[in-house]
């Protein structure tokens, strides 16, 4: 007898979201398995920083609290959570979930999975594939692990399973695998689940949240989106929904801003499979309802990715106030005096902006005036410390008219740098903790193929040659960019065929460069996706060193894509 349908819901994209999301989606309707996503780069780094102060740490402690008004609830439902709110410390955060659920009289079985956690071994298990300048002492270096641990864990009764570092996918085809008894070789099927899990992971941004074409939508119907759900089938399809009632709105927009969001090329590798997401077909299958079937998987490579993050120093800001005439003059006698000042011990790394953000003729002061950021960095915390603040402090009565700061300038802050490197998969103790204490390893994958870029496919007839207008591209086209370490990728999609046979040819990498400015002296990667109208460009180190050394305005680039949407081009008039 085939398995029904599975239900999978997502609580959690990140550490610091809605607080209450555990609670509704155990109340607000049906489901087998709760997922939590607590994990990103930068929040690796925090929980490293966590642990050095103690040693009991290093997970997501906001879990735990959820968890005090939900597993109760949860229990009486029969819903499974799966989460890797664990973090650095998974079998600590798993030891106090049993003690939670002995004071609260809940009698649940609690499981974990370890061996992401590589920083005792690094040099040994790195040799000679650690990325140059690394130390061995970094602060935290995890291998991201695939589903099948969370599945030994669910197979032997687990009704909670903390992980540490996984990919966010897994979260999804553990679950999927342990219901319907998936085999490890079972490439298609997981892949499907890897993209169901790649929909979920960010929570409300699979149902309206951060979407492009938001203003299709009512201000109350997005104003509180609710979390994604997906109905997982035996073949690895399924329906991505979220429960009745709630707000926000699915559909295949929705979806597919997800599916492009921190994605590369057409093969999206993960430790239990390939998918393919050049395979990806999606359709409306009702309101709030969107079919994704059709995905294709491959073997995984042979290498699993490990994420290392360490201090990379110490970083110092101060911004200028401008205001009103001479705004470049103004910028330049500050910036000279700073320069000045710092002569005797500049810092390693100094960065200057100015942010455009007057007006002539403003009505009020605030839009009369630009921004100036200055931001240094240094391995030596003295270097951004008081002589950097001290500088921008004394030209209080000294500089351009109408000085002042946005904020006064603080002690130099520590800020971290996330990188990645490669370990043979058979490199890393994969183990699940089964609810009975008893340790299960968990083999590598049966295959691995070395990782390869697709052929582009061919592209679409262009549109026929007609009357234009300057006009931006975001009135034809939806766009979702997000970080990558210090890469940014930029998924832009039409909204219609004849959109897409026009953004095909006319959105290149050069055109691309001239509409990103920063773009143009970096490595840009076009990858073309025609089964979701879709190009995918990768700009390699507009970032710098990572969200958390704060290379740019936008640390993350989740903006970068509506910046891209409000450039100009000629657009042809029938698109419009």
């Amino acid at each position: 007898m085939t398995p029904r349908t599975l239900r999978i819901g997502n609580a959690s994209g990140f550490y610091g979201d809605r607080f209450d999301a555990m609670r509704e989606m155990l109340t607000d309707g049906e489901l087998d398995v709760l997922t939590g996503d607590y994990l990103a780069e930068l929040t690796m780094l925090i929980l490293g920083r966590d642990r050095l102060k103690d040693p009991e740490a290093g997970y997501a402690r906001t879990f735990l609290r959820q968890l005090e008004e939900c597993l109760g609830l949860a229990h009486e439902r029969g819903v499974r959570i799966v989460t890797n709110a664990g973090g650095l410390n998974p079998a600590g955060l798993a030891e106090r979930v049993r003690e939670l659920a002995g004071r609260l009289g809940v009698p649940v079985r609690v499981a974990h999975v370890e061996g992401d956690d590589l920083t005792p071994r690094l040099p040994q298990v790195l040799g000679s594939a650690r990325p140059e300048g690394v130390p061995a002492d970094v602060l935290a270096a995890h291998a991201y692990l695939g589903g099948f641990g969370i599945a030994a864990c669910l197979r032997a009764g687990a009704d909670v399973v903390v992980t540490g570092r996984v990919t966010d996918a897994a979260l999804v085809t553990g679950p999927a695998a342990a219901h319907f008894g998936w085999r490890p070789e079972e490439y298609d099927r997981l892949a499907g689940a890897v993209v169901a899990g790649h929909v979920l992971e960010c929570g409300a941004q699979a149902t309206g949240g951060n979407y492009a074409f938001f203003a299709d939508h009512s201000l109350e119907r997005l104003r509180r989106p609710g979390f994604p759900v997906a109905e997982i089938h035996e073949d690895g399809s399924c329906v991505i929904t979220k429960h009745p009632g709630t707000g926000g709105v699915v559909e295949v927009g929705t979806v597919t801003a997800q599916l492009l969001y921190e994605t590369d090329g057409a093969r999206y590798a993960g430790p239990d499979v390939t998918a393919r997401l050049d395979t990806v077909r999606l359709r409306q299958d009702g309101p709030d309802r969107v079919r994704v079937e059709g995905v294709r998987g491959e073997p995984p490579p042979p290498a699993l990715k490990v994420g290392l993050n360490r201090l990379g120093g110490f970083r110092n800001e101060v911004v200028f106030v401008l205001t009103g005439l001479d705004i470049e003059r103004k910028a330049a006698l500050v910036q000279q005096q700073m320069e000045d000042a710092l002569k005797a011990s500049p810092p390693e790394e100094i960065r200057w902006e100015l942010v455009r953000t007057d007006r002539a003729d403003a009505d009020t002061q605030e839009t009369a005036s630009a921004l100036l950021r200055l931001v240094a960095r240094d391995r030596n915390p003295e270097a951004v410390g008081r002589a950097f603040s001290g500088a921008a402090v004394e030209l209080a009565l000294a500089g351009y008219p109408g000085f002042h700061l946005q904020a006064p300038p603080g002690k130099g802050t520590p800020y971290g740098v996330f990188e990645t490197a490669y370990v043979p998969q058979d490199a890393v103790g994969h183990a699940a903790v089964l609810p009975d204490g008893r340790r299960v390893a968990v083999p590598p994958a049966p295959d691995a193929r070395a990782l390869q870029d697709v052929p582009e496919p061919p592209l679409p007839d262009p549109l026929p040659a007609g009357p234009t207008r300057r006009a931006p591209l975001g009135l034809v086209a939806g766009a979702r960019s997000g970080d990558k370490g210090g890469n940014a990728n930029v998924g832009v999609w039409a909204r219609s065929e004849d959109g897409w046979r026009w953004l095909a040819h006319t959105l290149t990498v050069d055109r691309f460069r001239q509409l990103i400015p920063e773009s143009r002296a970096l490595p840009v990667t076009r990858h073309v996706l025609p089964n979701l109208r879709a190009l995918n460009f990768v700009v390699e180190g507009i970032l710098g060193e990572g969200v958390a050394a704060r290379h740019r305005f936008d640390p993350q680039a989740k903006a970068l894509g509506e910046w891209l949407r409000s450039r100009h081009l000629d657009i042809p008039e029938v698109l419009l």
